[in-house]
């Protein structure tokens, strides 16, 4: 059997994936798209990131295909819809970089809340900024809101909780009487309520039509201005030109983008030259680790799926 895989995978989950089958690893792959679409004629499997589009159209190209593994959780560039349709199983990573997007919101979080950390080159230079950025915030007493509490949810709340923060969290899917509230020591709001009650707030819920533009003009309005939004799950739930406004009029304190409508950024984005604005091109589930994790788990699901 063969497997085409057009991105990034960890090398040793690659040769343990070509124990069992025919393995194509070429991480530029996915910029010819033509040279792509050939080698899936025969293909069995295909292992992904986020950039290769595997839409229905895309589909045709992979006739033979059984499975998509996908190295990460997000599913917005597969359609789930064709592939269910034809018969092809999606095998996500579920799981396998929670504890590296957890860290990366607590890192975002104490870098904006303190706000003394990014003027290295200008004190290397001989400036002393001292009573400027001395107004920064403590974190211990302050609330960590959650959109979304799922894998990735509730291991930030554990680590929130760690810095003495209080954690609430709105999630639809969960209902009040779940027992997860209680284990969790998390307390459970309405997304209007933990807008307003929020120091930080994280979102970790993926982009449908209930949630693209969700912080938009209007809600952002609603949350204190000295509290900061981190985005690390998908562009376009978050508004850029609401945010971008937001930050200039000083109506929010700060923001940590990890995820944006269009990747890259285009030359005229709104988000340029922003104080206190962190950006960062969708690394917040990639480290060392979390890319071993997220190989091997995906090789482990793809050769169970074909073999048996």
């Amino acid at each position: 059997m063969k497997i085409i895989i057009p991105e990034f995978m960890e090398d040793t989950a690659v040769d343990h994936l070509r124990q069992n089958f025919d393995v194509t690893y070429d991480e530029t792959l996915v910029d010819h798209s033509d040279k792509l679409k050939a080698l899936l004629i025969d293909a069995d499997a295909l292992i992904v990131r986020n950039r290769t589009q595997v839409s229905a159209d895309f589909l045709l190209s992979a006739p033979k295909l059984k499975a998509v593994g996908r190295l990460g959780v997000g599913l917005d560039n597969i359609d789930l819809v064709e592939c269910e349709k034809r018969g092809i199983k999606v095998l996500p990573a579920v799981g396998a970089n929670a504890q590296a997007v957890a860290e990366y919101v607590m890192t975002a979080m104490m870098l904006l809340l303190r706000g003394g950390f990014m003027s290295s080159d200008s004190i290397g230079k001989g400036a002393w900024p001292r009573a400027e950025l001395s107004n920064g915030h403590e974190i211990a007493g302050k609330v960590m809101g959650l959109i979304g509490f799922g894998n990735i949810g509730q291991i930030t709340a554990k680590l929130a909780q760690g810095l003495g923060m209080r954690v609430i969290a709105y999630d639809p899917a969960i209902t009040a009487q779940d027992n997860v509230w209680k284990s969790t020591v998390v307390q459970p709001r309405s997304l209007e309520a933990l807008v307003a009650e929020s120091d930080v707030i994280s979102l970790h819920v993926p982009l449908l039509p209930s949630t693209q533009n969700l912080f938009n003009t209007e809600l952002i309005r609603k949350m204190k201005s000295s509290s900061v939004l981190i985005n690390t799950s998908r562009g376009g739930i978050v508004n850029e030109e609401a945010l971008a406004t937001a930050l200039k009029n000083k109506s929010l304190f700060g923001a940590a983008l990890d995820v944006f409508v269009t990747e890259p950024l285009g030359n005229n984005s709104p988000l340029a030259g922003i104080h206190n604005l962190l950006l960062t091109p969708h690394i917040a589930g990639l480290t060392v680790e979390s890319n071993q994790r997220v190989s091997k788990i995906t090789a482990d699901r793809v050769t169970d799926y074909l073999l048996h």
